[in-house]
């Protein structure tokens, strides 16, 4: 497994590009599998379920068809986008190969216990896809839920491609733009409003320590 953390933004269509190729090169044995961690400039992406109704504001930042499972999702600097590229047919901890729905379980697991190290309390949600946090305990209004990471994956011949991100610092303010992931209802939050004003190289240590428990155990 190789871990790559790449500082500047990189452009949405340079992203993709270096996935796909990765992708057949782990297909065709010639590299291993990858997590990159990495941020983009402010953009919006659309998943296979969008609606257009969603993009609220479509000239406020580029808007990239990406062709992973969901809807309308908001990336920019500030928040900790984690794309990983592994082999489902492989056997790891606790997943069954090969098995999607477990797959994205072991990313929400993945989620859940990095927001842990920190003292937050991310939680999964019936019929809502991403990780969620009660704002009561963290000064908020008690029974208010927001979305503190994504979650989007796309397979290929059991390859998979895109991954999570998750909201350390980022501009709240520019998921206006969208209706996150088709739901209104609800807002979304990050690490630093929740007061947890971490850096994002710890919160890179601590994706790695949660994913050697989480898919290496």
């Amino acid at each position: 497994m190789e871990w790559r953390i790449t500082d500047e933004p990189v452009p949405y269509p340079d992203a993709v590009a270096e996935m796909e190729a990765r992708v057949a090169a782990i297909r065709a044995g010639e590299a291993p599998e990858l997590v990159w961690l990495l941020e983009h400039p402010p953009l919006y992406t659309a998943g296979t379920s969008a609606r257009a109704a969603d993009l609220l504001e479509p000239s406020r930042f580029p808007t990239y068809e990406s062709g992973r499972g969901g809807q309308y999702t908001y990336h920019g600097p500030g928040q900790r986008v984690a794309y990983v590229l592994i082999d489902l047919k492989r056997p790891r901890a606790g997943l069954e190969a090969p098995d999607i729905r477990g797959y994205v379980c072991k990313l929400e697991e993945w989620l859940i216990q990095t927001l842990a190290q920190f003292n937050v309390k991310g939680e999964r949600r019936s019929g809502r896809v991403g990780i969620w946090v009660d704002k009561g305990p963290y000064g908020g209004l008690t029974g208010r839920e927001d979305k503190i990471a994504a979650i989007g994956v796309r397979v290929r011949r059991w390859v998979t491609l895109h991954g999570v991100a998750l909201n350390v610092d980022p501009d709240l303010g520019h998921f206006a733009g969208i209706v996150p992931c088709g739901i209104s209802e609800h807002g979304v939050t990050s690490l630093h409003a929740l007061g947890h004003l971490v850096t994002m190289p710890e919160v890179d240590l601590a994706l790695k320590a949660a994913w050697e428990d989480v898919f290496e155990a």
